[in-house]
């Protein structure tokens, strides 16, 4: 495989149906491997750093289950009790613990099929004698843009010998139903029939250092903002929360560090010579960091480029090994980020934009409803013709015109790097929001955010157009306006002989 096999280490075996090479995945085979074995495969595709390993597909977990003909009975009596009904209310939560339970126990009293097997023990050894591994699950419904199921099935480290991996195979296919995953999924509406598991296999990383990095910062949702946490040992007392760990803050664009705060770590997660793992105290572990700057730097980087491949802030799982070979375990999109702003019209600039929320600057705390967005959409059409600006097509809005979580919002990104924008708007803001007009005076020292225009030119072409025609008394053209100014032909109609538009009153309308 692979740059990632290490000495006298030969590459997995891929059996047809059963055991793929986890480099030979992409997204595309999400039924075949599930969320976490596509994306491994999808990083390694990228040239990411990736321990090199296999999977064994979901066609597995199916012929040791039975499914979908011959189904194990336990399994299919959990299945149709939680199959989603339409009409039907949820599930009692007591209820689907008893249901999970009743799965879990009827997967590890099955035994594993021969076949499957022989292809788990033929692609482990392919890896070296007696290698150590990490044995995780991979569901079809885990590590995608809408779920994350993080956490929710099991993972077993530092797994030495076949008989050992092949119990621990059969522990992952019991944890796609532990009560967490299977609460999760009935709220989701997910028919459970339609869900599998797969098992990732992957050479272990005797990992120094270890723990988790967001590529956006996911309680501000500031993008650029890698969000990392470190802790001595394996990244299970991360993920764990088993652990307070260091915390960094670095800006992935510049490679600046910009917040360090150390934690106490006062326990710490390390293999077992053998096999397994243990939980010993690390009292002298809090007194030095686990990161320096250029390791922080290096991860935000290679975080950096994850996100970009994906095309999605990621939640990455990450290792340092004893050489200081950094390694990525895992990646899986951010679920919990308030999504940024999309433009609906016309394509504006690139780069980093400022957007005013304008449903909630006017007191609009809840979602817009379709029909509420598509006024707004062609209200603000409206107004940018006025002031003579290209919008392309009026129900898509103007080219400023965004829209996010059902909201409506206004790219202000040009006005503030004007002369005139930086003077008009804080002062309406002052009026309107204070707490923008403060935000916005803030800005103002940000480089992304220089001013770019210094003469009021630009404006005026768009307001004073805007400002005739606003204006009464004014026709923005030399012909006479039309509507009630144009009196029809022949009598009036009643309701109309109190019409403004008198042939004298148009006249007085008629531009000079």
């Amino acid at each position: 495989m692979q740059p990632h096999a290490e000495p006298g280490g030969s590459p997995a075996v891929d059996t047809p149906g059963l055991v793929r090479d986890l480099s030979s995945l992409d997204t595309a085979m999400l039924d075949l491997a599930g969320g976490k074995a596509a994306n491994l495969g999808e990083l390694m595709s990228a040239g990411l750093p990736v321990p090199d390993g296999f999977c064994l597909t979901t066609e597995a977990y199916r012929r040791a289950t039975g499914a979908p003909a011959s189904l194990l009975p336990g399994l299919a009596y959990v299945q149709a009790a939680l199959k989603p009904e339409p009409g039907a209310g949820p599930v009692d939560p007591s209820a689907l613990a008893g249901l999970a339970a009743a799965a879990r126990s009827a997967i590890l009293a099955a035994p594993i099929p021969a076949d499957v097997a022989a292809a788990v023990e033929q692609a482990y050894r392919g890896l070296g004698h007696d290698v150590p591994v990490a044995v995780r699950s991979s569901a079809t419904a885990e590590d995608l843009p809408f779920a994350s199921f993080a956490g929710q099935q099991d993972t077993y480290l530092n797994v030495v010998g076949v008989a050992p991996a092949l119990e621990a195979v059969r522990k992952c296919w019991a944890s796609l139903w532990t009560d967490r995953a299977t609460t999760y999924r009935a709220g989701l509406g997910i028919d459970p029939a339609g869900v599998a598991l797969a098992v990732v296999v992957q050479r272990m990383v005797e990992a120094e250092t270890a723990g988790v990095m967001f590529t956006a910062n996911p309680l501000t949702g500031r993008r650029g903002h890698a969000v990392i946490d470190a802790s001595p040992g394996l990244g299970e007392a991360v993920v764990s929360g088993a652990v307070n760990p260091d915390h960094y803050v670095v800006d992935a664009l510049t490679g600046r560090v910009l917040e360090r705060k150390p934690g106490d770590k006062k326990v710490a997660v390390r293999a077992v010579p053998g096999g397994g793992t243990r939980t010993i105290e690390a009292p002298d572990a809090a007194a030095g960091e686990c990161l320096d700057d250029a390791q922080a730097t290096a991860l935000a980087r290679l975080g950096r480029q994850a996100e970009q491949y994906f095309g999605a802030p990621q939640d990455i799982e990450w290792a340092i090994d004893g050489s200081g070979t950094l390694w990525l375990t895992q990646s899986r999109p951010i679920t919990t980020l308030y999504p940024v702003p999309q433009r609906t019209g016309a394509q504006g600039g690139t780069g980093t934009r400022v957007y005013l929320c304008f449903s909630l600057a006017q007191g609009l705390t809840r979602p817009i409803t379709p029909m509420g967005r598509a006024v707004f959409r062609l209200i603000a059409s409206s107004v940018a013709q006025a002031a003579r600006f290209h919008v392309p097509d009026p129900r898509r809005g103007p080219s400023p015109y965004a829209e996010a979580g059902q909201r409506l919002y206004f790219d202000l990104t040009t006005p503030l790097r004007s002369t005139v924008g930086r003077w008009i708007l804080p002062r309406v803001f002052d009026i309107m929001e204070a707490r923008s007009a403060t935000l916005l005076r803030q800005l103002f020292d940000e480089p992304a955010f220089s001013v770019t225009r210094r003469t009021p030119l630009a404006l005026l072409r768009h307001v004073v157009p805007a400002a005739v025609r606003a204006s009464p008394g004014v026709a923005p053209s030399g012909d006479v306006q039309a509507g009630c100014c144009t009196p029809p032909p022949g009598p009036l109609h009643p309701r109309l002989r109190g019409c403004p538009g008198s042939a004298a009153r148009c006249r007085t309308r008629r531009a000079p």
